[in-house]
């Protein structure tokens, strides 16, 4: 087996790489150096985080899938970073040489022309100096906070034949990126002070200088026990929260290589060592690529970036939703498809009369939301109105707790997770009266509530008026109101204490199949896959001659191809242009395949200590569909990687037919939601013959005619 944290630096590794893929426009080959940035901050935060903590208080814990300590697991962590470094270095300077060509130019204050550096010069004494609070460190002025990754500069100093040491942050309230008057040519706020640190340090002389940040564990204890009891819960995770900026520091980046003694300083003033100390030519904060953009001419942008995906709308708003899921389930893929629709359902049961209530659990939710204003509006219109809000959810708790606010104020109920586990699931329940009958719809999902993020990351929702699902879904919430985590459910699988356990029994009733000389199959999709559990229950399968196929995006503990062990199994991890997010699982094959959908990846946390819901897909037409959805995500050859049995990931075989399973998608859905207007020829355009997509075609457009009738 692998161990998780160097099996994520792996997956790190993949997404740097869509850097250096060619076939990817140049600005979107920069994103992804920027989202490979802050995948990484947040890997120092939580994980590097999390192990810091455990080598202070628990050293002699250790992997239980690798037996390796919590120092082997750190020391091959900084390794393993400081090569990844190197590698972003590269990529980012290919990148800016492609850019500059197209006029898109990072400078420098070398690079300026003298006209140019007079008015930078004014700016800087206009709007930069007098916003700048330079600090010498001696003992009169000691070593301040650094923020956790705000940059500064720092500099070595000499005065009257004294060494000394000094900082500046860089202003936060200050544009970052300032363009020249080709709007295409600009610098960055930080090599403008940078460059007038002289000014800034005057009357001391300037000997060395460097840009900094300096990463810290934002790992904090959401489940401690000293709570105060005067406090809420909400209170409380307000309290908590005012510790993460200032936990203990795990990382420091240099922009610029700097002395040994300046190095020695920094490491004893935040206590860290030489090896988490990693040097850069890349800009330390990529937060500012979104700005280029805005500044390209609609000409350089078609060059420069690929066309934003239009998500086609598949039905009109004057339909009544609820009312045609009472007839048939539903399935959306995103963002393939609008996630209007299920907004669009929402408003409709909030001014619908024979609506009782509506009950959800939220875990990420966008800033601006229209779902919470309609889940506000249906409150105000008199409907119960029932919200788990997870407080936990991590680096979104302050916008949580805002929302909770909002919803205690308009009139929702609002809960919160019970101690120990977070309530990661993705669940609606529209309950209603008609005819003297209570009646359910269901929404469940493999994805957040979120406006912003459904547009970026590939999920399923299944909406379905099946009424056991509905039971199920009720009995669920009514055990959450009353903290009670042992319900027992017909049909779905809820963690803690039946995923897992259901998940094995899968399992195994393949391995019976193989026995009695039948075949066996199972398909799992997932982010991570850690749980040693399942891992020995998927290998004891393949030695048995189970076939297995794992879509695994980013961490997978399992080695697979081992003879004797996993031959039987093949991992792929797909990493393009939206982020692989659903998680399935299908066991079986033809009319007897069981297929799942689910909020819960195969991780520990998951599986013991997280509140999940994994729901069957009983509709044989959408399994058949998310069925061939994953037979054409195991095909593609563009932009998924497969592992090998030691370890390494390699892009898939290019040769034959390209299939790039989400630009696949991107086009049917198309397909989906104009059919009366797509030729055969543009129905099959690109599509693999052997996934039965053409056939898919013809069948979504028959029942899309009938529902627009």
């Amino acid at each position: 087996m692998q161990n998780r944290e160097l099996s994520w630096l792996k997956f790190n590794e993949r997404v740097l790489e869509e850097a250096n893929f060619n076939s990817n426009p140049a600005l979107e080959r920069l994103k992804f150096i920027s989202i490979f940035s802050n995948n990484l901050d947040e890997f120092f935060m939580i994980r590097v985080g999390s192990l810091t903590d455990y080598l202070l208080f628990a050293p002699k814990y250790f992997d239980n899938k690798t037996g390796m300590t919590i120092k082997q697991q750190l020391e091959a962590v900084f390794n393993q970073t400081a090569s990844l470094y190197v590698l972003r270095d590269r990529y980012f300077n290919s990148v800016s040489a492609v850019l500059k060509q197209h006029g898109v130019n990072h400078l420098k204050m070398c690079d300026l022309t003298p006209s140019e550096h007079k008015k930078i010069e004014k700016y800087f004494l206009r709007e930069i100096l007098p916003v700048l609070s330079p600090q010498i460190i001696d003992n009169r002025h000691p070593f301040p906070h650094i923020n956790n990754k705000q940059l500064h500069v720092a500099v070595t100093l000499e005065h009257k034949n004294h060494t000394l040491f000094g900082l500046i942050a860089i202003p936060t309230t200050l544009e970052r990126v300032i363009f020249l008057e080709n709007n295409t040519s600009f610098l960055l706020l930080e090599d403008i002070v940078y460059y007038y640190l002289h000014v800034a340090f005057e009357p001391y002389k300037v000997h060395g200088k460097t840009i900094l940040a300096v990463t810290r564990n934002a790992d904090i204890n959401t489940e401690e026990r000293d709570v105060d009891e005067a406090l809420d819960y909400r209170q409380f995770m307000q309290k908590i929260l005012k510790k993460r900026h200032r936990l203990t520091p795990v990382r420091l980046e240099l922009q610029f290589t700097t002395s040994k003694k300046f190095i020695a300083f920094f490491c004893e003033k935040l206590n860290l060592k030489e090896t988490q100390i990693f040097s850069s030519s890349t800009p330390l904060d990529l937060t500012y690529c979104s700005k280029l953009e805005e500044k390209l001419t609609p000409e350089i942008r078609k060059k420069l970036t690929r066309p934003v995906y239009a998500t086609p709308e598949h039905f009109d708003k004057k339909i009544n939703i609820i009312r045609y899921v009472q007839k048939k389930d539903l399935l959306f893929s995103y963002p393939y498809e609008s996630f209007s629709q299920f907004l669009e359902m929402i408003r409709q049961a909030a001014e619908d009369q024979t609506v009782l209530s509506i009950k959800i659990t939220l875990y990420r939710l966008d800033s601006q939301s229209k779902l919470a204003e309609s889940l506000i509006r249906a409150a105000e219109n008199g409907k119960e109105v029932i919200v788990l809000m997870e407080l936990r959810a991590r680096f979104d708790e302050a916008n949580n707790i805002e929302w909770s606010k909002r919803f205690d104020e308009a009139g929702c109920r609002v809960i919160y997770g019970p101690t120990g586990y977070k309530v990661h699931t993705k669940v609606c329940l529209i309950t209603k009266k008609e005819s003297g009958k209570i009646c359910y719809i269901t929404q469940i999902g493999t994805g957040n509530y979120n406006e912003k993020t459904v547009k970026l990351y590939t999920d399923l929702s299944l909406l379905t008026a099946n009424q056991e699902i509905g039971k199920d879904v009720a009995l669920f919430f009514h055990n959450l109101l009353l903290g009670n985590l042992n319900g027992e459910y017909k049909h779905l699988w809820i963690a803690p204490n039946y995923y897992k356990q259901n998940l094995i029994q899968g399992i195994k009733e393949e391995c019976r199949k193989v026995k009695a000389g039948e075949n066996g199959r199972i398909i799992i999709k997932c982010n991570s896959l850690t749980d040693k559990d399942v891992i020995i229950k998927l290998i004891e399968a393949s030695q048995i001659g189970v076939k297995i196929s794992l879509i695994i995006r980013g961490i997978c503990c399992l080695i697979p191809k081992l003879p004797g062990y996993t031959e039987n199994i093949t991992v792929i991890s797909i990493v393009g242009r939206f982020l692989e997010h659903s998680r399935l699982c299908c066991f079986g094959t033809g009319t007897d395949t069981k297929l799942y959908i689910s909020s819960a990846d195969l991780m520990t946390r998951n599986t013991e200590r997280r509140i999940e819901v994994v729901c069957p897909i009983l509709d044989a037409e959408l399994k058949q569909r998310i069925c061939e959805m994953l037979e054409t995500m195991l095909k593609d050859n563009v932009k998924a990687w497969e592992q090998l049995s030691d370890g390494r990931y390699l892009r898939c075989s290019s040769t034959g037919l390209m299939i790039n399973s989400q630009e696949n998608f991107m086009e049917q859905a198309h397909i989906q939601s104009h059919p009366a207007f797509c030729s055969d020829e543009q129905r099959t355009k690109n599509v693999n013959p052997s996934s039965k997509f053409a056939d898919f075609s013809k069948r979504v457009k028959n029942r899309f005619l009938g529902f627009q009738s």
